[in-house]
């Protein structure tokens, strides 16, 4: 059994930006060993996206590609060309998984649709990700991530019921398709390990959306049932008071008590004589707006004479379902995080030494690792190639002629 869960899996990405990059970082930095494939001279796109040390746009420096690529190998070939073709074609002989992101059609184009590879490599797992998917009407059609969330129906339901939708989260939805689409690429794997066959996984962006357990599940089935529309609720989440964030000395403190907790909340308030009266507690109470909007007040001046720390742990003391909103900065020293080694600091020689997001999870036996931090654009053009047969003129070669 290999140290690494993944540590004989031999992986080419042919991915760009969020979605596919995620994907293949799973599979890298639980031991898969990744060759990314990237335009010369201008590699990923994610290279020109910040954040970006000292706001000081770098190729080498993006705090999102450095991210999303550990544990990877980068060439750089140019895939229009003919001796590209050749090199791309030798590593497809070795390796058990293909994962693109080009829009559809593009593979076949390049002569790489699925049938073609597969005669070279019959057990070859190649996954597509793409917005709407290999096939259907959109499949065409270009998506940002916000359309994408507008797209899957709940961002109907989220933002000001006054107001125009708006989206949760950033690039939270593309991260989403990457995990999706790194657990069916693991399902290919399996079979065409014991099965002996090879498959083309295609992955819609779209559809793992529009099916996803951010409330579309349940609000389709809800649909199916009745008929209604899940809309902005103009008097908040509905769950009653107190909800949501509430400010503090420092920052904000997150509160969830309403409906059925109510006394809890009260108790963390220290019971105050006027939150005796049994209007609190009468049916329908918690969907009053004025007596919300009345108790809210005495929530926040609570709330201002104390830190976030402090709002927390007296909360914890009554058992209110509560937590600080932490700032990235409150994040990055959280006793808990860093002791369970949520975090990681990997060097860069370019970028310098940063601390990064380390493992979604943890496997006893077989541990997560960093062995070799993002690399460099074309970093590994030669090593890759030798290991091919290519001589050192050869590579100097195929760089002139612009093909890496």
């Amino acid at each position: 059994m290999p140290d690494l869960a993944l540590g004989d899996v031999k992986v080419l990405d042919l991915t760009n930006l969020v979605a596919g990059p995620y994907c293949t970082k799973l599979l890298a930095d639980y031991g898969a060993d990744v060759i990314k494939v990237e335009i010369p001279g201008l590699g990923d796109g994610a290279r020109r996206l910040g954040p970006f040390p000292g706001d000081m746009p770098h190729r080498e420096k993006s705090g999102l590609f450095l991210h999303l690529n550990t544990n990877k190998q980068s060439i750089t070939l140019d895939l229009q060309t003919e001796a590209a073709g050749i090199v791309i074609r030798e590593l497809i002989r070795e390796a058990d998984i293909l994962v693109e992101s080009f829009r559809p059609g593009t593979m076949a184009q390049l002569g790489m649709a699925y049938e073609s590879l597969r005669s070279i490599n019959p057990t070859l797992v190649m996954t597509s990700i793409s917005n709407f998917g290999q096939t259907g009407p959109y499949r065409d059609y270009r998506l940002t991530d916000v359309m994408v969330y507008g797209m899957g129906g709940e961002m109907y339901s989220t933002g000001i019921a006054e107001r125009e939708p708006v989206k949760l989260g950033v690039n939270v939805l593309l991260y989403q398709a990457g995990a999706t689409a790194s657990v069916a690429t693991m399902g290919a794997l399996f079979a065409a390990r014991d099965q002996g066959i090879g498959q083309h996984v295609d992955v819609s962006i779209m559809e793992t959306q529009a099916g996803s357990i951010d409330r579309r599940m349940s609000t389709l089935i809800g649909f199916q049932y009745t008929g209604e529309i899940t809309g902005r609720n103009p008097h908040g989440s509905g769950a009653g008071y107190p909800f949501g964030a509430t400010p503090c000395s420092d920052g904000y403190f997150e509160v969830s008590a309403g409906r059925g907790y109510f006394p809890r909340a009260v108790s963390m308030l220290g019971s105050p004589a006027e939150l005796d009266d049994p209007k609190w507690y009468a049916p329908g109470a918690q969907m009053d707006m004025e007596l919300k909007q009345e108790f809210d007040t005495m929530l926040m001046i609570w709330s201002l004479e104390r830190t976030k720390s402090e709002a927390w742990a007296i909360a914890q003391e009554s058992r209110v379902l509560s937590a600080p909103l932490n700032t990235m900065g409150d994040l990055a020293v959280d006793p808990e995080f860093n002791r369970r080694g949520a975090f990681v600091e990997i060097e860069h020689p370019v970028a310098g030494t940063l601390k990064y997001p380390a493992r979604p999870f943890i496997m006893n036996d077989c541990p997560w690792s960093i062995r070799r931090p993002a690399p460099l654009l074309g970093e590994h053009n030669s090593e890759v190639l030798s290991r091919l047969g290519y001589r050192a003129e050869d590579v100097v070669r195929l760089r002139q002629q612009g093909v890496i």
